[in-house]
């Protein structure tokens, strides 16, 4: 596969890279609205993390500017592309199933680093201007989750660039990212507690985590896991949007629903 992707033309490269990521994010968007709105519910798993409600601008605003994301993530596909045709980069052709294994934990890690760095300089006075449009997002959705300004899509977009640079990855531990990123992104910003019996700072409740930092906004800028935010002591306190919820639940009670 790798050195198929290698042959690609230039415009065959930006065509993959658009069906490629426009359809990770509708099939994984779909799957997680469907799980956490139908499925789960019925079954009597897992809870609904903020009860206010969506607004139609949102949804038109969400997939607006995720159409830019995905544009813009698929034709940079040409700039990992460009690096193998450049001989900056190159792919291991014979990786073991091993090797693909533990590629794919270090991407996991560097992923989570990358995504902590570039979200709190968004957080920071010069940028945060372009984190703005994700953040106009309180409750978040699965399709919440490529919502971004070009800006923000751009330095997030770049995750697999460097690595790319100082190791010979598999294809398959490369094209896994944008996968397991999409999938952890969609469940963070589902809105929705999957395993309630963990603690607040397990692996399993990064939903509530990030459900926070769009409630809260100042803190839990990392992604699935917690090592980042422990480090520079970011990570908000589990309460930290109970003032925001409760005020909602003394108004719905007081106006009713239609509030």
């Amino acid at each position: 596969m790798g050195a198929a992707f290698q042959a690609l033309s230039l415009p065959g490269v930006m065509l993959w890279g658009l069906v490629f990521f426009g359809g990770l994010y509708l099939s994984f968007g779909a799957i997680t609205w469907l799980l956490t709105q139908r499925v789960l519910p019925a079954l009597g798993i897992g809870r609904v993390l903020d009860p206010r409600p969506v607004r139609a601008e949102q949804w038109r605003r969400e997939f607006t500017q995720s159409g830019l994301s995905v544009l813009i993530f698929g034709l940079g596909m040409v700039f990992p592309w460009g690096l193998l045709q450049l001989g900056w980069a190159r792919l291991a052709v014979d990786a073991g199933g091993w090797q693909i294994a533990a590629e794919i934990l270090v991407l996991a890690v560097w992923n989570d680093v990358h995504f902590w760095i570039n979200h709190r300089l968004l957080h920071t006075k010069l940028l945060r201007r372009f984190h703005g449009p994700h953040h106009r997002s309180v409750v978040t959705t699965p399709f919440s989750t490529y919502s971004f300004h070009p800006i923000e899509a751009l330095m997030l977009g770049n995750v697999i660039l460097w690595p790319m640079l100082v190791h010979d990855f598999s294809f398959w531990s490369l094209a896994s990212v944008p996968v397991f990123s999409l999938f952890f992104n969609c469940i963070g910003h589902a809105n929705y507690d999957f395993v309630t019996r963990v603690s607040y700072g397990h692996w399993f409740a990064a939903s509530r985590r990030h459900h926070l930092h769009h409630a809260a906004h100042a803190g839990n800028y990392g992604f699935q896991f917690t090592f980042m935010d422990r480090l520079f002591g970011t990570r908000l306190p589990a309460d930290a949007a109970d003032v925001q919820l409760e005020a909602f639940r003394r108004k719905q009670a007081t106006q009713g629903p239609g509030a």
